[in-house]
Parts: C-alpha cells; structure tokens; sequence
C-alpha cells in the first residue's frame, strides 16, 4: 500500500503542476489532485474483498471515522483490489474515495442493503413511481470538497435484477442510481469504470463545481432506461474525455419536473461537455429534458463522437413543463450510424401527476449547431414544437450527413423557425427563413468569468 500511495503522491503533483488555467470553457480549468494528509484502507474496518460478504458496516464506519479529519486536510479511503460487496453508503466532505486497480465495488443485489428515502423535491415523487425511492449506491448530501477516482477501479452495480423488476412492473420503489450528490459542491468523478447502473450512473443533484473527468460507463444495450451521466439542476459542471455506452441516454440534463420543478426553480447552467463517445441504443447520446422544469441555459458542447445510436442530440419537452432550454451551442460533433441525428420534440407527455398546469408552456430557442459531419444517417431532423410556445432560432451551420434511408425527406418541421447555412441535406423551409444568426459570445463569455471548477483536493 505504501508503494501506491508514493506513485499516487508522484501523480498528483504532476498533474497539480501541468493544472493551469485558460480562458476556455470550464474544462479548460485544470483540478488539482492534491495529496490528502490522511489516508486509511477499508480492510482496516474489516472489509472482506471475496463478492460475498457484505461490506456495508466498514464502508461506513471507516467514512464515519475519516469525518473527524475533516478540518485537517481530509482523509482518503483506499479500497485494494478485490471484489467488495455492499449497499448504499454515505461520503462526508473533504474525502476522497480511492479505487485501485483491480478492485470492484459491487452492488448488492438485496433490495432491503438499498436504503428507501424521500423523493428529490423538484420531481415530487420517484421517477418511475410514485411516492418514495431507493437510495443510490454511492451518496452525497450537501457535502464540499469530495473525489472519486481511482487507478481505473470498478463500480459495479449488478443491476440485472432492478432491470427485471422495472420490466415485469414488480419494482417497489424507484431503481436506485450508482452515484448521486445532492446539494454538493466542488465534486470530482474521475479514472474509474462504471457497470450495470440500476438507472443512472452518475447523478449530481442541486449540486455546483462538478467533474466528471476520464471515465468508462457501460450497460447493456436491453437494460431499461439506463443513463450515464445526468447533471440535474446543476451549475459549472465538466464532463470530458468520458466514454460511455447505456441502455438509454448517455448524458442527458435536466432540472425538475413540471409543477415541482417550477416551484423549485434551480437550472442546470453552465455546462462544458467534451471528448466523449458516446453511444446510446434506445435513448439519445445527448439529451436535454425532458424533465426542465427548473430551466437548462448555457450548454457547451464540442468534440464528441456519437456512434451506433438511436438518437444524437435530443431536445424533449412538454406543455406542463414550463422552464427553457436556452443558449446551447453544439460544434464538431461527428456522427456514425445514428438513426436520427437531431431532434427536438414538444410532446413528451409524462407527467408526475395530475396536478401540473397545462398551460406552463417551456421555451425552446437559441439553438446553435455547427461543424457536424455524419456518416450511414436514416434521419436528419425531426423537430416538432409546441403550437403554442413554438421553437424559436434554430440554427445550424456547416452540417454534413450522409443519408441512408429512402425516406422522401430528410427533414420534418412543424412549430418551430430557424435559419441554416451549409446544411446537407437542406433542411425543411422552416428552418431556413429565420433571420441568419451569428453564434452568440456567451459561450466564451460566461465560462470564462464562471467561478472555476476549483482545486479540488485528493489522495
């Protein structure tokens, strides 16, 4: 153990002396790793690494005694290799949890080692029912200063039997996720391998300074409603140089849902998404919505490759919603037998209940795509506003793809203007009699005066 905490200290101060900032996007702002004073191994609690015993207890005794370093620089919880077993666990501030190459943590496959806990107060209810939900695997609850990561280390969540129970309607309560933070701030997810989420992978929550850096997320292409990275009413939140592979979205945001949503009123905002592959077998590679309620403004998306996949990027929404999808800039995305490259929908009707206000109409505009190349395309574009709330200034530039269907259009509009420029195949009229929009400078604007992601300490 020795011998890998000298290489980590070794890591981290050259990844602290190459971490200067630029003037980019948040990506562009550099987290240092920096060594934490302290540091234990969950065997000392012990843990037993064999898949089958169950770790839950030293997971949070060995958390509940790195609590008091806290106002000493932190403390680090080191997991070797090994296959360990365990439910849900609480995280505290100022902790890094360290997964060494090798080791796996697993989820239980015992629904009663998942704690049950009230519903997010911007959706109501769970998501998948109604009422309460499973807690997720690994937890954050208005904590700062928190890291995972890892030589590549595993998290498992064995999520067969949640995906069984979801399809044959036997599920309890809401699935649980791998990682959620809630009402967090300076958090990073880094160098490690996500498998078999229940639902979603990672979710930050009402969270800011989030990210998400180095990552490998998988699920199998028939596990229901699976996602990889979900920032939901979230500020300054990275993602980059993440490759991800799910049942449904690969990265979808969103901020609450209908009359909670509203009424909580928290955006997801100032967002930089980059250097990801992303490939998603039912859902969309990216995907905004549709749960928005609380607003989703100031996206930065660039270099991402998107590839064998039902959707691209996806825009989802509803009367009921209320909220916007905003500011969004889309460049260099390059795409590769995906069956609908762009889409934007006003009629996802999902609702928690019967109490939402249909007459709360979202606003979708300021809608920026360019620099985009695709190769064995079906379909363009498919966008489909809001009769009363229509989609405003679309824009698309410089967007190269490749049909393979014998559809007679390429394109389909309805409830929705725009302007376009080099754009093969043409897009629909409705989407070329906008007024030409020049690509605002909000982008290099907002994320340059944005707060930093922070230096975030670790090890």
């Amino acid at each position: 153990m020795l011998s890998s905490l000298l290489l980590l200290l070794a890591l981290s101060n050259a990844i602290e002396a190459s971490g200067e900032e630029s003037d980019g996007g948040l990506c562009d702002y550099k987290v240092a790793l920096d060594p934490r004073p302290h540091s234990v191994s969950i065997t000392e609690f012990g843990a037993v690494g064999d898949g089958k015993t169950l770790n839950t207890i030293a997971f949070q005794n060995a958390i509940f005694y790195l609590k008091s370093f806290a106002d000493k620089g932190g403390a680090q919880l080191y997991v070797p290799p090994g296959r360990w077993l365990t439910g849900s666990f609480n995280l505290t501030s100022h902790l890094t949890l360290f997964l060494e190459k090798g080791a796996v943590v697993l989820g239980s496959q015992d629904p009663t080692h998942w704690d049950v806990v009230e519903p997010l107060p911007s959706y109501g209810r769970g998501i998948e029912l109604p009422g309460r939900r499973y807690r997720s695997l690994i937890n954050g609850y208005m904590l700062d200063d928190v890291v995972i990561t890892g030589d590549n280390g595993t998290i498992d969540g064995q999520g067969s039997m949640w995906w069984n129970w979801f399809n044959n309607k036997t599920l309890n309560y809401s699935r649980p996720h791998l990682v959620e933070f809630v009402s967090s701030k300076s958090v990073v997810v880094s160098n490690l391998t996500f498998l078999n989420a229940p639902a979603y992978n990672i979710h930050p929550v009402y969270c800011s300074d989030v990210h998400i850096q180095n990552i490998s997320i998988s699920a199998p292409p028939e596990s229901p409603f699976t996602v990889g990275v979900a920032p939901d009413s979230s500020d300054n939140v990275c993602i980059e140089d993440c490759t991800i592979s799910t049942g449904y979205d690969s990265i979808t945001l969103k901020s609450g849902w209908d009359e909670y949503g509203i009424s909580y009123g928290m955006p997801t905002t100032n967002l930089h998404i980059r250097q990801v592959h992303l490939q998603s077998s039912a859902g969309s590679t990216i995907a905004f919505g549709s749960e928005m309620s609380g607003g989703i403004s100031q996206v930065l998306i660039e270099g991402a490759h998107l590839y064998h996949s039902s959707s691209g990027v996806e825009f989802r929404t509803t009367r009921g919603r209320g909220g916007y999808i905003t500011d969004i800039s889309i460049s260099g995305l390059e795409m590769e037998d995906v069956h609908l490259a762009f889409s934007a929908t006003g009629q996802c009707e999902t609702h928690p209940d019967d109490n939402f206000d249909p007459f709360a109409l979202p606003a979708v505009n300021k809608i920026f795509i360019q620099n985009v190349t695709g190769k064995n395309i079906s379909i363009a574009g498919e966008f489909t506003g809001i009769r009363e709330s229509p989609f405003t200034s679309i824009c698309l530039s410089n967007i190269t793809l490749s049909i393979t269907s014998e559809l007679p259009a390429s394109w389909s509009c309805s409830n929705v203007s725009g302007h376009s420029t080099s754009v093969s195949p043409e897009p629909c009229p409705e989407l070329q009699v906008g007024v030409p929009c020049l690509n605002s400078s909000w982008s290099g604007r907002i994320f340059s005066q944005s707060s930093s992601i922070g230096r975030a300490e670790a090890l």
